[in-house]
């Protein structure tokens, strides 16, 4: 009785991550055969959770029902477990944004409709303290992370830095949190490429694509992805800036566990770094001795103006007439 309560547990949990799988997989991951599986999955069903089977290739999914089904929630306990997960998903608490969104993604996923028209309607009308994060739209994080999930292709509108518009189609990865932007790791399928996507300039096009198996991520990209929160997540500030000269030669400056690296091409790349103040930050990329330009963040800029105001008259210059 024990082993069959354990492994309707272990199927459910299964289950709680969104997609189509079908009885074979279901099987092979928990030891049994496709008939157990179409027992156990009765069973599930008795029990309230809203199995159903899609049509075409065999599988099974996990979706909401007319009632929220029996996970020892409320109602009013499931719509502030959803309030609570967002905010913390947000950055509102270093360190479990990643796990927050994971677990929004399962709840959303079996949520009756007139539970998730609550949380939008307190989420409209409750404001926030601004944290210096950029803001992202939760359905877009939702999104991105079930089909991260799911091992489902995502198709979107992407404006990159420079304002400049694409359809990018993707196989998604994971989630990276900065503690001020959230970015889509995944492989690039027209570009055949690994790539990272802000979120915040990214729009899903619905319907997701088709299922996908996971590449194995190359050890530099997984190092890259963990150095992004570790160079920047602990900071007040969180600087980026493009340099004029090959990500290979900046590497030999900048070590990893300082500062983030991406090539944009094979005469520039940009850095991330993270500092408490943005006087450090700046003179911290001067005294590199690349050429370079600020993105981010926009104070910054006023900083350099007066750094460069202060420095010019400490020799005697008036920085509005150098020659003089």
């Amino acid at each position: 009785m024990l082993e069959t309560s354990a492994r309707l547990l272990r199927l459910l949990s299964l289950l709680q991550v969104a997609g189509d799988h079908t009885g074979a997989d279901l099987a092979a991951r928990l030891g049994v055969d496709v008939r157990t599986v179409r027992r156990d999955i009765e069973k599930l069903r008795a029990l309230g959770y809203p199995v159903t089977a899609s049509s075409g290739v065999p599988g099974y999914r996990l979706g909401p029902g007319t009632r929220l089904p029996p996970l020892l929630l409320d109602d009013d306990e499931a719509v502030a477990v959803a309030v609570a997960l967002r905010t913390a998903s947000s950055g509102a608490v270093t360190g479990i944004e990643d796990t927050a969104m994971r677990a929004l993604a399962k709840l959303l996923q079996v949520l009756p409709t007139r539970l998730r028209h609550r949380v939008r309607t307190l989420e409209a009308v409750t404001t926030s303290l601004p944290s210096g994060a950029t803001g992202v739209d939760p359905d877009v994080l939702t999104t991105v992370a079930a089909a991260c999930h799911a091992n489902e292709q995502l198709r979107f509108d992407y404006t990159d830095h420079t304002g400049t518009g694409s359809l990018r189609r993707v196989e998604p990865h994971r989630l990276v949190h900065s503690g001020r932007h959230w970015y889509l790791l995944a492989w690039d399928v027209d570009k055949s490429g690994w790539r990272r996507f802000r979120v915040d300039r990214l729009r899903p096009r619905i319907p997701a694509g088709p299922r996908f198996s996971p590449r194995p991520l190359p050890e530099s990209e997984a190092a890259a992805a963990t150095a992004l929160g570790i160079t920047t997540r602990a900071y007040r500030y969180h600087g980026r800036f493009v340099l004029h000269v090959p990500a290979e030669v900046a590497a030999d400056r900048i070590a990893p566990t300082i500062g983030t690296l991406e090539a944009r091409d094979d005469r520039s790349c940009v850095l991330h770094v993270g500092s408490n103040s943005l006087d450090e930050l700046a003179l911290w990329v001067a005294v590199l001795g690349f050429p370079f330009e600020v993105e981010e963040p926009p104070e910054l800029f006023g900083t350099v103006r007066t750094l460069v105001d202060r420095l010019a008259r400490s020799i005697g210059q008036d920085p509005a007439n150098p020659s003089v």
